[in-house]
């Protein structure tokens, strides 16, 4: 958001703030969501890339598609660990993994502030 943006939500009574200051997250919440997020849309690339259906590529996991679209829609039931193994069943290297969770941008480190 724009600094003059900012600065008019301000003067309005508005507190403007990050998703993880709103939700109270830690920085190691955040930084798992951030991962997590990452991985999902890797998943996603690496099935487009394969030029793979969701049914097609769900077989290839022996899952359904129904759950190959929460993988890469991110949905809050599907664990990291069943994101990493489907990667592998797709193809992927760990190489890969280290590059896709070490490119994942993460905010400044905050610190918690008692009230």
């Amino acid at each position: 958001m724009d600094d003059r943006k900012r600065k008019a939500l301000e003067k309005h009574g508005w507190r403007v703030g990050s998703t993880a200051e709103f939700l109270d997250l830690t920085n190691v919440e955040v930084e798992f969501v951030e991962i997590k997020a990452a991985l999902a849309v890797a998943l996603f690339k690496k099935r487009q890339a394969l030029k793979l259906s969701q049914t097609d590529a769900a077989e290839r996991l022996e899952s359904s598609q129904s759950r190959l679209a929460k993988m890469e829609a991110n949905d809050r039931s599907v664990s990291l660990d069943l994101l990493v193994r489907s990667l592998f069943k797709l193809g992927a290297n760990p190489k890969e993994l280290a590059r896709i969770i070490s490119s994942v941008t993460l905010p400044p480190r905050r610190r918690r502030v008692a009230v």
